[in-house]
């Protein structure tokens, strides 16, 4: 019988979990493995959201929903907004999703045609890349070349060259954690608007920045689409719930490719979500731990000949040039793993092009893990 194979399938792979599954394989062979590879919390998710869960487990009906999710958490979400940002967002305008991974899959499929032109920054997370690759969308990755985070001259530039159909950013940003300033956003909103670029803002790393307050990129322009989700200041990765944000005009269109790809964010996650929204004490703790986690590891970096290369504004992530230390990060990250037991993730998820002079480090783990890590890192180095 013949077997079909789609070129969707020929996306780079994430090795990010490649090297994430093979530390779990060292770790199940007894190996002592402390991972700084992959951005999730270490904590579990707040005692709230978990006791909620278990509340609607002993009642044994968990079920669909609506496709665009539980009324009650999508009127949580717009009261965050409301509460957090002072931006006034309708619950009708938000869709409850499946982590953010299903938010960025319905967004690019309601917006954009085959063949349509996205930008997106280099470094960047590279689910973006390969979700737009295999959904036939013409990925235009952005070289940063030094800069921090995306300007309004970036877009202008790469529209000119050839016009664009849409722009995707994040701030805090993954993998550099930088954070685009209210100024450059505002004026990056607007340079888009202005060539009637359509805009996606990624802000799941939002409350999660250490020198600023958050912005909103719909404090700007209520016809962004905002993509978040509980996976990372929230501490619910596993949970797989996010959420969007969509001018009036998508709702219907997202709701119905949802209704078909999803039918509906699982519900026991969505009651539990619901209950996220009021435990910041507990989650600013676990934000506090990040914070010094971050100081341990700006200090500690440079000294072992990991250079910063973007500043740690947010996010839980260091992102450094390597080139004193390898040509090939690659080839460094599965040695480091082998031979130091320590994992993190190698530049050529986040920038195919120059990723090969860079890592990525991620300080979401425990203070005595990272402490542990630098030390094995130092002792490997000699």
């Amino acid at each position: 019988m013949a077997i079909a194979i789609s070129r969707r399938g020929d996306v780079e792979p994430f090795h990010a979990m490649d090297i994430l599954a093979e530390a779990n394989r060292l770790k199940a062979a007894g190996k002592p493995i402390v991972s700084m590879a992959v951005g999730q919390p270490s904590d579990p998710a707040p005692l709230a959201v978990r006791e909620a869960a278990a509340t609607a487990l002993a009642g044994g009906r968990i079920g669909y929903t609506d496709a665009l999710g539980l009324a009650p958490l999508r009127q949580a979400i717009s009261a965050h907004y409301a509460e957090h940002y002072g931006v006034d967002v309708p619950a009708a305008r938000i869709a409850v999703t499946t982590g953010s991974s299903a938010a960025f899959n319905l967004a690019f499929l309601a917006m954009f045609d085959p063949g349509d032109r996205v930008a997106i920054a280099a470094p960047g997370y590279p689910a973006y890349r390969n979700i737009m690759a295999a959904l036939g969308l013409e990925v235009v990755e952005i070289e940063l070349d030094g800069a921090a985070y995306l300007h309004r001259e970036h877009l202008r530039a790469a529209h000119a060259q050839k016009p664009l159909k849409g722009v995707l950013f994040a701030s805090p940003a993954n993998p550099t954690g930088a954070v685009i300033p209210q100024a450059d956003l505002k004026a990056l909103i607007e340079e888009a608007a202005s060539l009637d670029v359509a805009v996606i803002s990624d802000e799941i790393y939002h409350r999660l920045a250490y020198s600023a307050p958050d912005v909103t990129a719909l404090g700007f322009d209520p016809d962004v689409t905002v993509i978040n989700s509980f996976s990372k200041y929230y501490c619910m990765t596993g949970w797989r719930i996010g959420w969007m944000v969509l001018p009036e005009k998508l709702v219907r269109p997202v709701e119905r490719i949802a209704q078909s790809l999803y039918i509906s964010a699982p519900e026991l996650s969505q009651v539990a979500a619901i209950e996220a929204f009021g435990a910041t004490a507990e989650l600013e703790a676990v934000k506090a731990r990040y914070a010094w986690n971050r100081e341990l590891l700006a200090a500690r970096l440079p000294e072992l000949g990991f250079a910063l290369a973007a500043p740690m504004d947010g996010a839980f992530y260091a992102f450094c040039d390597v080139s004193r230390l390898t040509n090939d990060s690659m080839a460094f990250a599965r040695r480091m793993l082998a031979e130091a037991h320590v994992a993190a993730t190698p530049g050529r998820d986040f920038d195919p092009l120059a990723g090969h002079r860079y890592m990525r480090f991620s300080y979401a783990g425990s203070h005595d893990d990272m402490e542990t890590a630098l030390d094995r890192i130092a002792r490997w180095l000699g």
